[in-house]
């Protein structure tokens, strides 16, 4: 793609960077068949390429997002499913990354959508604040129908009070910091990542991991005073707040790293890991944290990348459950990781059916399913429609967003892939899977 920036605005280093990425697509189109939004809507505008054009007009003019450029920025997943089928190697996530900064810094939105972001914001990386979020959510829950008929913020409101946990989910077993001795010989020590949302909506994930690591050789530590991974304010545009937790929780694994040694960062929710693999590219020009970063960008693994590298014991007989993969975006596109999940669920002895339309996204996306929610919700009732065309005993899923969007929809259980390991490798049997007769 032919640019025209000025030499003063390639001498700032995001505008070489927006440059040196947009002169990278050859408008060949193929981003097109594997864009939900495109998909779902056949605008140009909602495609990869279309929003390419409009981020490119808006930089080199040096202008403030207007409203149509912010329609369809905002209705981007970020998904990168684009990024998988692209030929040119065009990094699209850092570009509509810049974008999304540039409309929260020069557009001002309706103050509805403004108050409803700024909640978000300043919610949902905050577990303590969200534990009380979520129990005033499920009180509320049966509000859901009255409020969706409520102009464009009721919609909203209604699919935030959905997504809350109908019952409250059960108490960890693990303490929430500390270090977690391993089980006979060591053979690694890793700090894992609680996260925000997923130790208040479901710890059994977290608990499955510190089992089974830990029955595997693994000291797992639980570092203090970890923060949110960003990625949540990141895609929301609001850069100052995300790069503060990002320098936040580089400085805490530097520290662990350095006092104690830290074989890998194991991450259980995939948009997280992809968020923090990226640490090293969002802090390359500060000095102070750019070999930091790196370094904690090289260490994180999700917790089937780490697994794979471990000495797995037999398995446990399960009969050939039919599991369903459900590969997440971050993970498949994110991380390039959509292989191994599916073959550590081979080799643990489950039967595992292909999705159809397994490239596109659940429609959960973060936060999208609260500030997209129809869009969200027709992607929602696709996926589930191509899960139950396979039928499947169970559903698997790497990252707490895809479960929680899923799960209310679904006639089966669904569960993280680790749940699922370590029930086949020593564990207890998850408890969706007892009360379904598994």
């Amino acid at each position: 793609m032919q640019t025209h920036f000025s030499l003063a605005q390639l001498a700032e280093p995001a505008t070489a960077e927006a440059d040196k990425i947009l002169r990278a697509c050859v408008h060949c189109g193929f981003c097109t068949a594997t864009c939900p939004t495109f998909v779902l809507l056949g605008d140009e505008l909602d495609s990869p390429r279309g929003r390419i054009y409009l981020i490119k007009e808006m930089l080199e003019k040096d202008r403030p997002a207007d409203a149509e450029t912010v329609l369809h920025i905002d209705r981007c997943l970020s998904c990168l499913a684009c990024m998988t089928t692209c030929p040119s190697g065009v990094n699209y996530m850092h570009l509509v990354d810049m974008a999304r900064a540039r409309i929260e810094r020069t557009y001002r939105r309706p103050w509805l959508d403004r108050l409803l972001r700024v909640m978000l914001r300043l919610v949902l990386p905050f577990p303590v604040r969200l534990g009380w979020a979520l129990r005033g959510a499920s009180s509320a829950r049966p509000l859901a129908p009255l409020l969706s008929r409520l102009g464009s913020t009721g919609p909203r409101l209604a699919a935030m009070l959905r997504l809350a946990p109908r019952q409250k989910a059960p108490r960890s077993a693990f303490p929430a910091i500390g270090s977690i001795p391993p089980q006979g010989r060591k053979v690694a020590r890793v700090a894992l990542l609680q996260g925000c949302a997923q130790r208040l909506l479901r710890p059994q994930i977290n608990d499955a991991t510190l089992r089974l690591l830990t029955r595997l050789g693994v000291e797992v530590v639980l570092v203090k005073g970890e923060a949110c991974c960003g990625a949540l304010t990141h895609h929301l545009g609001m850069e100052t707040d995300a790069l503060a937790s990002v320098r936040h929780n580089v400085d805490l694994w530097t520290a662990e790293i350095d006092t104690h040694g830290l074989d890998a960062i194991v991450v259980t929710a995939s948009g997280c890991g992809t968020m923090i693999k990226d640490y090293g590219y969002l802090l390359r020009g500060e000095p102070a944290y750019a070999a930091k970063a790196a370094r904690v960008s090289m260490l994180a693994k999700d917790v089937t990348e780490f697994i794979a590298t471990l000495d797995l014991p037999p398995p446990r007989n399960v009969a050939g459950l039919a599991v369903a993969y459900q590969s997440p975006c971050s993970m498949q596109h994110g991380q390039k990781l959509d292989a191994l999940p599916k073959r550590l669920l081979a080799d643990a002895g489950f039967g595992l059916h292909e999705i159809a339309e397994g490239h596109l996204c659940c429609g959960s996306a973060g936060t999208y399913n609260i500030l997209q929610p129809e869009l969200a919700a027709r992607l929602r009732e696709r996926k589930i429609r191509n899960i139950a065309n396979v039928a499947p005993d169970i559903v698997a899923t790497g990252n707490i967003g895809c479960l929680t969007q899923l799960a209310d929809g679904l006639d089966r259980p669904i569960l993280h892939t680790v749940e699922l390991m370590d029930w086949v490798y020593g564990g207890p049997q998850p408890a969706e899977l007892a009360t379904k007769g598994q």
